[in-house]
Protein backbone atom coordinates (compact mmCIF):
# COMPACT_ATOMS: atom_id res chain seq x y z
CA UNK A 1 0.00 0.00 0.00
CA UNK A 2 1.49 3.36 -1.00
CA UNK A 3 1.91 6.17 1.50
CA UNK A 4 -0.99 8.56 2.06
CA UNK A 5 0.30 12.13 2.30
CA UNK A 6 -1.62 15.25 3.21
CA UNK A 7 -0.71 18.49 1.41
CA UNK A 8 -1.86 21.50 3.43
CA UNK A 9 -2.53 24.51 1.21
CA UNK A 10 -3.11 28.14 2.20
CA UNK A 11 -4.76 29.67 -0.86
CA UNK A 12 -3.64 30.11 -4.45
CA UNK A 13 -0.81 32.48 -5.33
CA UNK A 14 2.50 33.53 -3.83
CA UNK A 15 1.41 36.89 -2.38
CA UNK A 16 -1.63 35.71 -0.43
CA UNK A 17 -1.74 31.90 -0.55
CA UNK A 18 0.28 28.82 -1.42
CA UNK A 19 3.18 29.40 -3.81
CA UNK A 20 1.90 27.62 -6.90
CA UNK A 21 5.25 26.34 -8.24
CA UNK A 22 6.10 24.89 -4.83
CA UNK A 23 2.70 23.27 -4.39
CA UNK A 24 2.70 21.76 -7.88
CA UNK A 25 6.31 20.57 -7.52
CA UNK A 26 5.36 18.76 -4.31
CA UNK A 27 2.27 17.23 -5.93
CA UNK A 28 4.28 16.03 -8.94
CA UNK A 29 7.02 14.59 -6.73
CA UNK A 30 4.42 12.68 -4.72
CA UNK A 31 2.49 11.50 -7.77
CA UNK A 32 5.54 10.18 -9.61
CA UNK A 33 6.24 7.98 -6.57
CA UNK A 34 2.70 6.65 -6.44
CA UNK A 35 1.78 8.31 -3.16
CA UNK A 36 -1.86 8.93 -2.35
CA UNK A 37 -2.40 12.67 -1.97
CA UNK A 38 -5.00 14.31 0.27
CA UNK A 39 -5.17 18.08 -0.25
CA UNK A 40 -6.56 20.18 2.57
CA UNK A 41 -6.90 23.84 3.58
CA UNK A 42 -8.61 25.84 6.32
CA UNK A 43 -12.14 27.04 5.65
CA UNK A 44 -11.44 30.67 6.57
CA UNK A 45 -11.77 34.02 4.80
CA UNK A 46 -8.69 36.18 4.35
CA UNK A 47 -7.56 39.28 2.48
CA UNK A 48 -6.09 38.83 -0.99
CA UNK A 49 -3.53 40.55 -3.18
CA UNK A 50 -3.82 41.43 -6.87
CA UNK A 51 -0.91 39.47 -8.31
CA UNK A 52 -0.52 41.88 -11.23
CA UNK A 53 -0.33 45.10 -9.22
CA UNK A 54 0.80 43.41 -5.97
CA UNK A 55 -1.65 45.60 -4.08
CA UNK A 56 -4.37 44.45 -1.64
CA UNK A 57 -7.89 44.02 -2.95
CA UNK A 58 -11.00 45.08 -1.05
CA UNK A 59 -12.90 41.82 -1.44
CA UNK A 60 -11.62 38.95 0.75
CA UNK A 61 -11.69 35.34 -0.45
CA UNK A 62 -12.13 31.94 1.12
CA UNK A 63 -8.83 30.09 1.60
CA UNK A 64 -10.36 26.64 1.06
CA UNK A 65 -12.06 27.74 -2.16
CA UNK A 66 -8.88 29.37 -3.46
CA UNK A 67 -6.80 26.31 -2.58
CA UNK A 68 -9.25 24.17 -4.55
CA UNK A 69 -7.85 25.81 -7.70
CA UNK A 70 -4.51 24.06 -7.13
CA UNK A 71 -6.15 20.79 -6.04
CA UNK A 72 -8.44 20.76 -9.11
CA UNK A 73 -11.42 20.79 -6.77
CA UNK A 74 -10.42 17.67 -4.84
CA UNK A 75 -9.79 19.15 -1.41
CA UNK A 76 -11.03 18.92 2.16
CA UNK A 77 -11.49 21.31 5.03
CA UNK A 78 -8.51 20.72 7.32
CA UNK A 79 -10.82 20.15 10.31
CA UNK A 80 -12.13 16.97 8.62
CA UNK A 81 -8.65 15.45 8.37
CA UNK A 82 -8.03 12.68 10.88
CA UNK A 83 -4.27 12.29 11.51
CA UNK A 84 -4.82 8.52 11.68
CA UNK A 85 -5.63 8.48 7.96
CA UNK A 86 -2.32 10.10 6.95
CA UNK A 87 1.21 8.70 6.84
CA UNK A 88 2.78 12.15 6.42
CA UNK A 89 1.97 15.83 5.95
CA UNK A 90 3.61 18.47 3.71
CA UNK A 91 3.16 22.26 3.72
CA UNK A 92 4.20 24.35 0.69
CA UNK A 93 5.28 27.96 1.26
CA UNK A 94 3.96 31.24 -0.06
CA UNK A 95 2.74 34.24 1.96
CA UNK A 96 -0.43 32.31 2.74
CA UNK A 97 1.58 30.01 4.99
CA UNK A 98 2.68 33.03 7.03
CA UNK A 99 -0.64 34.92 7.08
CA UNK A 100 -3.45 32.38 6.60
CA UNK A 101 -2.08 29.37 8.50
CA UNK A 102 -0.40 31.53 11.14
CA UNK A 103 0.27 35.23 11.76
CA UNK A 104 4.05 35.22 11.30
CA UNK A 105 3.73 37.85 8.55
CA UNK A 106 2.61 40.40 11.16
CA UNK A 107 3.69 38.93 14.52
CA UNK A 108 7.14 37.58 13.64
CA UNK A 109 8.67 35.52 16.44
CA UNK A 110 5.48 35.97 18.51
CA UNK A 111 3.48 34.15 15.82
CA UNK A 112 0.58 31.87 16.63
CA UNK A 113 -0.75 29.11 14.36
CA UNK A 114 -4.49 28.90 13.70
CA UNK A 115 -6.03 26.21 15.96
CA UNK A 116 -7.14 23.74 13.29
CA UNK A 117 -3.65 23.67 11.76
CA UNK A 118 -1.88 23.49 15.11
CA UNK A 119 -4.05 20.54 16.15
CA UNK A 120 -3.17 18.61 12.99
CA UNK A 121 0.57 19.28 13.24
CA UNK A 122 0.64 18.44 16.94
CA UNK A 123 -1.21 15.18 16.36
CA UNK A 124 1.10 14.20 13.49
CA UNK A 125 4.15 14.97 15.64
CA UNK A 126 2.75 13.01 18.60
CA UNK A 127 2.20 10.02 16.31
CA UNK A 128 5.78 10.41 14.98
CA UNK A 129 4.52 10.87 11.45
CA UNK A 130 6.82 12.94 9.20
CA UNK A 131 6.10 16.55 8.30
CA UNK A 132 7.67 18.39 5.36
CA UNK A 133 7.73 22.18 5.12
CA UNK A 134 8.93 24.33 2.21
CA UNK A 135 10.01 27.96 1.86
CA UNK A 136 8.57 30.10 4.71
CA UNK A 137 6.39 27.27 6.09
CA UNK A 138 9.07 26.08 8.59
CA UNK A 139 8.10 29.06 10.78
CA UNK A 140 4.84 27.20 11.43
CA UNK A 141 6.79 24.24 12.81
CA UNK A 142 8.85 26.61 14.94
CA UNK A 143 5.70 28.25 16.32
CA UNK A 144 4.06 24.91 17.16
CA UNK A 145 6.96 22.74 18.26
CA UNK A 146 9.41 25.34 19.54
CA UNK A 147 7.03 26.13 22.37
CA UNK A 148 6.79 22.40 23.19
CA UNK A 149 10.50 22.48 24.09
CA UNK A 150 11.42 19.87 21.48
CA UNK A 151 13.72 22.31 19.60
CA UNK A 152 12.75 21.57 15.98
CA UNK A 153 15.70 21.74 13.59
CA UNK A 154 14.67 23.64 10.47
CA UNK A 155 15.88 25.55 7.43
CA UNK A 156 14.70 28.40 5.25
CA UNK A 157 18.02 28.47 3.40
CA UNK A 158 20.15 31.51 4.23
CA UNK A 159 17.56 34.14 5.18
CA UNK A 160 19.02 35.72 8.35
CA UNK A 161 15.89 37.51 9.59
CA UNK A 162 13.67 34.43 9.34
CA UNK A 163 16.42 32.25 10.79
CA UNK A 164 16.66 34.56 13.80
CA UNK A 165 12.88 34.42 14.29
CA UNK A 166 12.93 30.60 14.14
CA UNK A 167 15.61 30.51 16.82
CA UNK A 168 13.65 32.95 18.99
CA UNK A 169 10.59 30.72 18.71
CA UNK A 170 12.54 27.81 20.17
CA UNK A 171 13.67 26.23 16.92
CA UNK A 172 17.18 25.67 15.65
CA UNK A 173 17.91 27.04 12.19
CA UNK A 174 20.44 25.43 9.84
CA UNK A 175 21.68 27.04 6.62
CA UNK A 176 21.48 24.85 3.51
CA UNK A 177 21.89 25.31 -0.25
CA UNK A 178 19.02 26.16 -2.63
CA UNK A 179 18.21 22.55 -3.61
CA UNK A 180 19.13 20.98 -0.27
CA UNK A 181 16.98 19.78 2.61
CA UNK A 182 17.51 19.70 6.33
CA UNK A 183 16.42 16.53 8.09
CA UNK A 184 15.44 16.48 11.75
CA UNK A 185 15.24 12.74 12.38
CA UNK A 186 14.32 13.17 16.04
CA UNK A 187 11.26 15.33 15.33
CA UNK A 188 10.54 13.75 11.94
CA UNK A 189 10.77 17.09 10.08
CA UNK A 190 12.15 17.75 6.59
CA UNK A 191 12.51 21.33 5.37
CA UNK A 192 13.77 22.95 2.17
CA UNK A 193 14.20 26.63 1.10
CA UNK A 194 12.49 26.75 -2.33
CA UNK A 195 11.64 30.41 -3.10
CA UNK A 196 13.28 31.76 0.04
CA UNK A 197 16.16 31.99 -2.47
CA UNK A 198 16.20 34.05 -5.66
CA UNK A 199 15.84 31.00 -7.89
CA UNK A 200 13.71 29.61 -10.71
CA UNK A 201 11.15 26.79 -10.82
CA UNK A 202 13.71 24.07 -11.66
CA UNK A 203 15.68 24.76 -8.47
CA UNK A 204 12.43 24.82 -6.50
CA UNK A 205 11.41 21.48 -7.96
CA UNK A 206 14.71 19.83 -7.03
CA UNK A 207 14.34 20.91 -3.41
CA UNK A 208 10.71 19.77 -3.32
CA UNK A 209 11.70 16.44 -4.85
CA UNK A 210 14.35 15.80 -2.22
CA UNK A 211 11.99 16.76 0.56
CA UNK A 212 9.31 14.40 -0.72
CA UNK A 213 11.80 11.56 -1.05
CA UNK A 214 12.96 11.98 2.54
CA UNK A 215 9.38 12.22 3.79
CA UNK A 216 8.45 8.98 2.03
CA UNK A 217 11.56 7.31 3.41
CA UNK A 218 10.42 8.27 6.90
CA UNK A 219 6.98 6.74 6.27
CA UNK A 220 8.66 3.39 5.73
CA UNK A 221 7.37 3.14 2.16
CA UNK A 222 10.51 2.18 0.24
CA UNK A 223 8.40 1.22 -2.77
CA UNK A 224 7.41 4.88 -3.24
CA UNK A 225 11.05 5.98 -3.12
CA UNK A 226 12.04 3.27 -5.59
CA UNK A 227 9.27 4.33 -7.97
CA UNK A 228 10.74 7.82 -7.88
CA UNK A 229 14.21 6.52 -8.79
CA UNK A 230 12.77 4.50 -11.65
CA UNK A 231 10.84 7.51 -12.94
CA UNK A 232 14.02 9.60 -12.84
CA UNK A 233 15.86 6.94 -14.82
CA UNK A 234 13.09 6.84 -17.43
CA UNK A 235 13.17 10.64 -17.82
CA UNK A 236 16.96 10.58 -18.25
CA UNK A 237 16.82 8.09 -21.14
Amino acid sequence: MSAKVGVLLSGCGVFDGSEIHEAVSILIALDRRGAQVVCAAPNVTQTVVNHLTQKPEKQPRNVLEESARIARGKIRDVVTINPDELDALILPGGFGASKNLCDFATAGAEAKVIPQVERLLSAMHAARKPIGLACIAPVIAAAVFGRMNVKPKLTVGHDPATAEAINKMGGEHHNVGPTDVHIDEENRLVTTPCYMNDVGPWIVYQGAERMVEEILRMTGDPASVMRGHLATADVAK
